[in-house]
């Protein structure tokens, strides 16, 4: 992918691959830019390896401060961040869809980051039979991975190198999904990993 800009929207079946990303194969490889396709907003828009536009965000600054909706290219809501209420830590719940109750994942920030790789841990719902995750690496510098509980790796968060001379900064990077990991999780975490850890100003002004 030589730019960053979007082409025609990608259909709907291939949208839905990319986003659940539980297929078999190799890795689902993303770039992701750290700018909103609309005018005055903060956000992010994602592109697939041929340069079609996969995921969005779109965040005013007038909006709710406690919430992002992550998109797909229509606009379609896939899932709902909200900060969790009453916590003193910096800690976020994501729902499906545009829910609000019965949260599928639970991100919270590491308290010792400072003296470890750990950046945040990725819980699902007590209920769950599904394992937890951690993050670890430097989301500055662009290079974090996701692990599973045996230590495998499901995203990683990696810079995208120059092309054609032209370098990108820590504003336009890749993300690798592995088979078998949803990515609009992974895109969810990385968000999330902007918020906690990003050196701009935050999506979520307040």
């Amino acid at each position: 992918m030589t730019k960053v800009h979007p082409n025609v929207a990608a259909p709907e079946t291939e949208k839905k691959e990319i986003s659940v990303g539980m297929g078999g194969g190799a890795a689902v490889v993303l770039t992701v830019w750290r700018k909103s396709l609309l005018f005055n907003g903060n956000g992010f828009a994602v592109f697939d390896a041929k340069g079609n536009l996969v995921f969005r965000v779109d965040n005013y600054a007038s909006e709710n401060k406690g919430e992002i909706v992550l998109m797909d290219a229509t606009g379609n809501p896939l899932l709902t961040i909200r900060r969790k209420r009453l916590s003193l830590a910096d800690h976020w719940l994501i729902y499906d869809g545009e829910e609000t109750t019965n949260p599928i994942f639970s991100i919270k920030k590491s308290l010792n980051f400072l003296h470890s790789k750990s950046l945040a841990h990725v819980t699902p719902p007590a209920a769950a039979s599904s394992s937890s995750y951690e993050v670890e690496g430097s989301y500055s510098r662009r290079s974090c991975a996701v692990l599973d509980g045996s230590r495998r790796q499901l995203a990683a968060v990696k810079r995208k190198e120059a092309i054609g001379g032209v370098a990108f900064g820590v504003d336009v990077f890749r993300l690798v999904v592995e088979p078998g990991f949803d990515a609009a999780v992974a895109m969810a975490i990385v968000i999330l990993l902007e918020q906690m850890f990003g050196s701009r100003s935050s999506l979520l002004r307040g």
